[in-house]
């Protein structure tokens, strides 16, 4: 058993896929993750499982149940850890919510990152472990970042360093 740290992709926003987090909590302890703790309403949680295909086992769970038809992202803890520690942006743990981390569930094509650049205004990229650091200047709802990160594809799903580090702190606590 490991500790998992799971993100569900775009719920909870302006009113659509809505998933309240006892129904998560729920839909994770049926399918025999221990240790359920979730975190905010945007769909994170901090569990102990085993490693059987849990992001397909989610997914398809949540379908079922409760007619949500949304991606799953998971990762450990350990995972997460070293993400952390690679943190290419240090200058902006001050700063955490104009630091991002956008999770894949695969390798990034370095080619799409090529193609988009790794700097937008004055915001920046760096390529990670199946992630992208995104540091930006303002906020990231009106950077030009945004609409270059459609084009890489892939199933994604991004958090700010606030939510990152609360994760960790979640899961140290856990194991």
């Amino acid at each position: 058993m490991t500790t998992r740290i799971v993100l569900v992709r775009g719920i909870n926003v302006g009113g659509h896929n809505r998933l309240p987090m006892a129904d998560l909590r729920d839909v994770l302890s049926e399918l025999g993750c221990r240790d359920v703790q979730t975190y905010l309403q945007s769909g994170n949680a901090v569990v102990t499982a085993g490693p059987k295909n849990l992001a397909p086992r989610i997914e398809d769970a949540l379908r079922q149940r409760l007619a949500l038809d949304i991606r799953v992202i998971v990762i450990t803890a350990a995972e997460l850890r070293a993400i952390t520690q690679a943190n290419p942006f240090p200058e902006r743990d001050p700063t955490p919510k104009k630091l991002h981390v956008t999770f894949f569930d695969a390798p990034l094509d370095p080619a799409k990152i090529k193609e988009i650049g790794t700097t937008h205004g004055d915001d920046e990229v760096a390529i990670g472990n199946r992630v992208l650091y995104l540091s930006y200047s303002d906020m990231s709802h009106n950077s030009p970042l945004t609409a270059a990160l459609r084009r890489i594809g892939g199933v994604s799903t991004a958090r700010n360093w606030t939510t990152v580090t609360k994760l960790i702190d979640l899961a140290d606590a856990t194991g």
